[in-house]
């Protein structure tokens, strides 16, 4: 593993400048929040957000992990409060000839809205809007939003009170599948109305972020193609992808990262007609899981299952990126193959498949060969050692 590399998140690769703003809408558990990645015009010295958006959060993570709230939240602060993301926060939005695809994004257990900046980003550099979902299911480290009530600290309008959403674990004695199941399809539906919101802000309906005025969301108006709407996720939010995928007729493919597939109903598999590229790492994927991906694959060809070698379940994430080497043996946020290069990997792979099932006129087809799990580092299907979790 190329470990010279100094830590911190990649930029973008593709020719857009990317600008992100945070979006909440709604004063109750129903509405929505999420980071929105999306092209902007260049902008000197332009701001960058921080990763960790609030102190909350490492309190949360700390719950997450399980780890004593009192001394972890500090060691999570100091670990990773001071990284930025390197986009522009609220940059000008870069309207073009042309509309841009959607891909809402999904995050995994104990995620939350930016973990996967570099992922997001580099789709937004490639032309697309990404609506990267904070949910409201109990399975983010912890989220919030805003009542309309007194007091708040970051929101737009005076009188609103912030409401924390902690994560929550299976209670004892309650069965696992019982409990994530109707997580993940109110994290499917919460992608589905991420969907409807942006065909709202789309055909110029009014939509109101009551956390701040610094991004105008009418700029999308009109910019957005819907007919190119792909759904995305790691972990959980890989599952969520593929059960969004069956709910909503206008989300056309899913690309799933490491999905966690446990959470979802047999009754789902015949429901999933449209096609999945499943990008697996090495070290976490069981032989049952593999063969639920394998249910989809055999009723559709257009279905892919790759494996990159020498990668872990964080490999899709920005931990890969941003933890020491302490940090990184405790929780093995990185595996053999160099987090640079996977992440070409995830992100080539992602970008040709999109290309072909959204009928993008792009140059992403020059990556098919990995939908093959032709490669270096890439096989198809899975390989033949996997995971006993």
């Amino acid at each position: 593993m190329g470990g010279a590399q100094s830590l911190g998140l990649p930029h973008g690769k593709g020719p857009h400048q990317v600008g992100c703003t945070d979006v909440m809408v709604g004063h109750n558990r129903k509405g929505l929040f999420f980071r929105l990645f999306y092209p902007c015009l260049p902008q000197e010295g332009a701001e960058q957000p921080l990763w960790i958006p609030r102190h909350e959060y490492c309190q949360g993570l700390a719950d997450y992990i399980n780890w004593n709230r009192k001394w972890c939240t500090p060691l999570l602060s100091v670990s990773f409060g001071s990284y930025r993301v390197p986009v522009s926060w609220n940059g000008p939005f870069k309207s073009c000839g042309s509309r841009y695809p959607l891909i809402i994004f999904s995050h995994g257990l104990g995620g939350f809205r930016t973990i996967y900046s570099a992922v997001c980003a580099e789709m937004a550099s490639r032309g697309f809007l990404v609506m990267a979902l904070e949910h409201r299911d109990h399975s983010a480290c912890t989220t919030y939003f805003c009542k309309a009530e007194a007091g708040g600290s970051d929101s737009l309008e005076a009188g609103l009170q912030e409401e924390w959403i902690p994560f929550r674990r299976v209670q004892e004695g309650r069965k696992e599948f019982h409990f994530r199941n109707p997580q993940v399809h109110q994290r499917a539906n919460e992608c589905v109305r991420g969907l409807r919101l942006v065909q709202d802000i789309n055909s110029g309906k009014a939509v109101t972020n009551i956390l701040h005025k610094g991004f105008d969301l009418s700029a999308l108006k009109e910019s957005v193609d819907l007919t190119k709407v792909a759904v995305m996720g790691h972990s959980f939010g890989g599952a969520t992808a593929i059960l969004a995928l069956s709910k909503e007729v206008h989300f056309k493919c899913a690309v799933a990262l490491d999905p966690w597939m446990f959470p979802l109903e047999n009754a789902l598999y015949p429901k999933v007609t449209k096609p999945v590229l499943f990008i697996n790492t090495e070290k976490f994927q069981t032989a049952e899981s593999v063969a639920k991906m394998k249910r989809l694959s055999s009723r559709n060809r257009q279905t892919k299952i790759i494996t990159i070698l020498g990668s872990v379940h964080q490999s899709q994430t920005d931990f890969t990126f941003l933890a020491g080497n302490l940090l990184n043996k405790v929780f093995q946020t990185r595996g053999t193959l160099d987090p640079y290069a996977g992440l070409d990997i995830t992100n080539r792979a992602a970008l040709a498949f999109l290309q072909k099932h959204l009928e993008l006129e792009e140059d992403f087809d020059q990556w098919n060969n990995l939908l093959e799990g032709i490669g270096d580092s890439v096989i198809p299907e899975a390989p033949l050692c996997l995971s006993s979790l």
